[in-house]
């Protein structure tokens, strides 16, 4: 469900619709989406819980199996927040471990013309936890 916090989410929202209760949106431009799930259906290819252990169980996943390399899987947030320097933080949980087919976990910010502009990317989480 959707915190005060604007832009915050922990993906449990019961039957509701998991975009529109989080503010966001699949790219239509990309390759596969991003689905929402928990450790009962990922099994040995996902982490054993979310984040937050016995608070909740859904996280968001990409199914890497059927990809090929190149492919793209996007979501973005539907509110834009205004710009601001040392007021906005972004904070994520992710896990990638045992991952060889994984590629590369991006986050971007738009730039005052519509550019993309990275600020943090990993291709790997070494360790077997968030």
């Amino acid at each position: 469900y959707y915190t005060s916090i604007p832009g915050s989410c922990n993906f449990e929202t019961q039957d509701q619709e998991w975009t529109t209760v989080c503010g966001l949106t699949q790219d239509p431009s990309d390759d596969f989406d991003w689905n929402i799930s928990n450790s009962a259906v990922t099994g040995q290819m996902g982490p054993d819980t979310d984040h937050t252990p016995g608070k909740g169980q859904h996280f968001l996943y990409v199914n890497l199996s059927a990809q090929k390399e190149g492919n793209r899987a996007r979501i973005i947030t539907t509110k834009l927040f205004p710009a601001s320097l040392g007021v906005c933080r972004v904070r994520f949980w992710f896990w990638m471990f045992a991952s060889r087919q994984a590629g590369v976990l991006k986050v971007y910010t738009v730039g005052d013309h519509g550019m993309d502009i990275l600020f943090w990317s990993s291709s790997r989480n070494e360790e077997n936890k968030w």
